[in-house]
């Protein structure tokens, strides 16, 4: 997936009361995802196509050229903090083989990620409003320390596979070249991924000089599996205008097949409150395989987002509404009084 979340609020107002936001709140176009669930209400769906090359130079320079069809839909439900989300995609691709001295072409298609899980925000460091200085515009919009407090989520779900002779086992392209079919001839069977696996992120983000944003991903994933993957990402995104920002990312994987360094950049564009489209690039550095990602995807939600009110707030609003009727009761009581008073004088 290529967001960064990443990415996160493309608009942010220097005072946020709850996750929800009056403009759409897209993990596009980066990997990762942001802290902050879409908002209780909401209803979103972040896809993309994204064009990927790859060169493995221990399989004497074999090439895969393959699209990926990106979808991710995100729902708020019971709370503010809580958000049940789905990733998935979808890959098909030119697989060449030139280990031998013929080259081999093989077309395949399968999916890389079936994903549902749900997001808990564990800490916001924006749920007390500030107070807004009437004197100071650099007291409201200065850098703060406490801005770097970064809100805190937790998403935990299983990754399912539900064709076992898929051709990307653990994420892996180059499966093929693994473990070759030929292997079982020895007596070593191919692997197979499970199922079903666990994933959980741990993810971070801070805003500050307001028109900054830094996420920060920590994932686990397959576990349950022989092959488990660790990686992290960090997301930095800015705004530069109302409708426009970019975002800078650095990916790192280790896991049993692969290990990797990956970089990606790119811009996102505000059509709408409701809408986003956004563009990204992005490479690695390792040479096994050596890669290159171009992406164009959309971010759209629908909107049933109800104000919330607290209990306090509402019994705020009660207690108006009984002084209002009694000041409304006691004046209509003063002007009666008044009238019999005018009445027993005349008398």
């Amino acid at each position: 997936m290529l967001r960064g979340l990443g990415l996160f609020f493309l608009f942010l107002p220097s005072v946020i009361h709850a996750q929800y936001t009056d403009q759409i709140n897209s993990n596009r176009p980066g990997a990762s995802i942001g802290a902050f669930a879409v908002g209780k209400g909401i209803v979103q769906f972040e896809g993309g196509f994204e064009y990927r090359k790859f060169k493995h130079q221990a399989y004497n320079n074999s090439t895969l050229e393959g699209s990926i069809a990106f979808l991710s839909v995100r729902w708020g439900f019971l709370s503010e903090r809580l958000e049940l989300t789905y990733q998935g995609a979808f890959m098909f691709d030119k697989l060449t083989n030139k280990i031998s001295s013929q080259d081999f072409v093989f077309k395949r298609k399968g999916f890389l990620q079936n994903f549902l899980g749900i997001k808990y925000l564990i800490y916001d460091p924006f749920k007390k409003e500030e107070k807004i200085n009437m004197y100071s515009w650099k007291a409201n919009n200065g850098f703060k320390i406490k801005h770097l407090i970064p809100a805190v989520s937790l998403t935990a779900g299983a990754n399912f596979i539900f064709d076992q002779n898929h051709p990307y086992p653990y994420g892996d392209v180059f499966d093929l070249f693994y473990r070759p079919i030929f292997y079982q001839n020895l007596g070593i069977p191919t692997e197979k991924e499970p199922f079903l696996s666990l994933r959980g992120v741990l993810a971070t983000q801070s805003h500050f000089l307001d028109r900054w944003v830094f996420v920060t991903n920590f994932i686990y994933d397959r576990y349950l599996t022989e092959q488990p993957a660790r990686s992290y990402i960090l997301t930095l995104t800015h705004t530069f205008h109302p409708l426009w920002s970019v975002y800078l990312e650095n990916e790192g994987i280790n896991s049993e097949r692969y290990k990797d360094i990956i970089f990606r950049t790119g811009a996102a564009y505000l059509f709408s409150n409701n809408i986003q489209i956004e563009s990204s690039i992005g490479v690695n550095t390792n040479t096994k395989p050596s890669s290159l990602f171009v992406n164009l995807g959309v971010s759209y939600r629908l909107n049933f987002h109800k104000d919330f009110k607290s209990a306090a707030e509402i019994e705020y609003e009660e207690s108006m509404k009984e002084e209002k009727q009694l000041k409304k009761t006691m004046k209509k009581n003063n002007k009666a009084e008044k009238k019999r008073a005018r009445k027993a004088k005349r008398n």
